[in-house]
């Protein structure tokens, strides 16, 4: 595993001859990076992948630079063929996104428009946010006493009110995955009388991708719909490309409330290219498993407490979240703070893992600073 993690971070080093180029852009004496961390910086705070865009993909970004010309249509096409392929779907059950926030963000107007979504109340709910926004309504559900999904509170806040019922998982930021056999009972409760949305951005990185999943009820033609992104394993954050897969109908209805008109062409070329790289998304998962065993040592070490992660970050109990966060950014290191009102839980992402073992070193004075 070190010998495929040295190979995996030198093939990344492909990403230092785009870094070059930009300075010509951006200007070489400029103060700070345009995209990425500051200098010295460790950015542990944002569910980054530091390592990715795949060699593969850049590739395929220089070799479409002078593409950018000519609309994506026919990428989007291929992508979706692609995507349609591997999960055994017909391609107009796949809608591809300005990552998955678009199609989050549209699924949230679509069924805002019909009726009531219910979610719980701490999860990634920003694009829920967006459709509060535009005048949907949202019940928040709390969690359970252990900071699970309370799937049975869920289940019974869904009336013939509920168009939507909306669960991330494994959820952010707790990381923490629902049990598999308690997910499939939950849909088979709420799927009669409401849309199921399950936002899988992290589900590449589970221990059973394949046991954590809801795709196949999707294949079943139940009314499921499973959102996927580029930006974690695949380290595409900002390139922007997201996908749902769901039934025919409802991706119809997706598609209709999208305010992108296709998508970029270098970040439909890189998520081609790199879509079927097994042997990068290998590596991939193994750093970043690799940084996920790194902080959890550490919080132990520093006599803490987390909550099980299966994610590129873990939800590590504190005494005060948002004194954490100041303290490590008084030493370069970038996390969240806390969350809404769990101020007891500080979010740290995995990153690079010289970052890592910076905060890993740094927890056990800062915690002892707080004390």
């Amino acid at each position: 595993m070190q010998i495929n993690r040295r190979n995996f971070i030198a093939g990344t080093a492909v990403a230092g001859t785009v870094a070059v180029a930009a300075q010509g852009v951006f200007g070489k004496d400029a103060p700070q990076p345009v995209f990425g961390p500051n200098s010295g910086q460790a950015l542990l705070s944002r569910n980054e992948n530091p390592y990715g865009p795949a060699p593969s993909a850049l590739q395929a970004i220089t070799d479409t630079a002078t593409k950018g010309c000519y609309y994506s249509d026919k990428g989007v096409a291929k992508l979706r063929d692609m995507i349609a392929e591997r999960h055994m779907v017909a391609p107009e059950q796949v809608v591809i996104g300005e990552g998955s926030t678009e199609i989050l963000s549209a699924i949230a107007l679509a069924w805002g428009a019909k009726g009531t979504i219910v979610c719980p109340s701490l999860f990634w709910d920003t694009t829920v946010q967006y459709g509060e926004r535009q005048g949907a309504k949202a019940i928040r559900v709390p969690l359970a006493g252990d900071m699970d999904v309370d799937l049975a509170g869920m289940a019974a806040a869904v009336d013939d009110s509920v168009s939507l019922v909306h669960i991330c998982n494994p959820n952010n930021p707790t990381a923490m995955l629902i049990d598999p056999a308690k997910m499939r009972a939950f849909a088979a409760q709420v799927v009669p009388k409401a849309t199921l949305l399950v936002d899988e951005a992290y589900n590449e990185l589970v221990d059973d991708p394949a046991a954590n999943t809801l795709m196949d009820l999707v294949r079943e033609g139940q009314d499921v719909i499973v959102c996927r992104t580029f930006s974690k394993i695949y380290g595409m954050a900002g390139m922007r490309v997201g996908y749902a897969i769901t039934s025919p109908e409802n991706a119809r209805l997706i598609g209709g409330y999208l305010m992108s008109f296709g998508g970029n062409v270098s970040g439909l070329a890189a998520a081609i290219a790199s879509y079927n790289d097994h042997g990068f998304l290998e590596k991939s998962k193994a750093v970043i498993v690799e940084g996920r065993s790194m902080i959890l040592d550490a919080v132990k070490q520093a006599g803490l407490t987390s909550l099980p992660s299966q994610t590129n970050f873990v939800y590590v109990e504190v005494s005060d979240a948002n004194a954490v966060q100041k303290a490590m950014a008084e030493r370069g290191i970038s996390i969240r703070g806390a969350y809404g009102p769990w101020k007891q839980y500080s979010r740290v992402s995995t990153g690079k893992l010289d970052d890592v073992s910076r905060y890993c070193a740094a927890l056990p004075e800062v915690i002892g600073g707080l004390a």
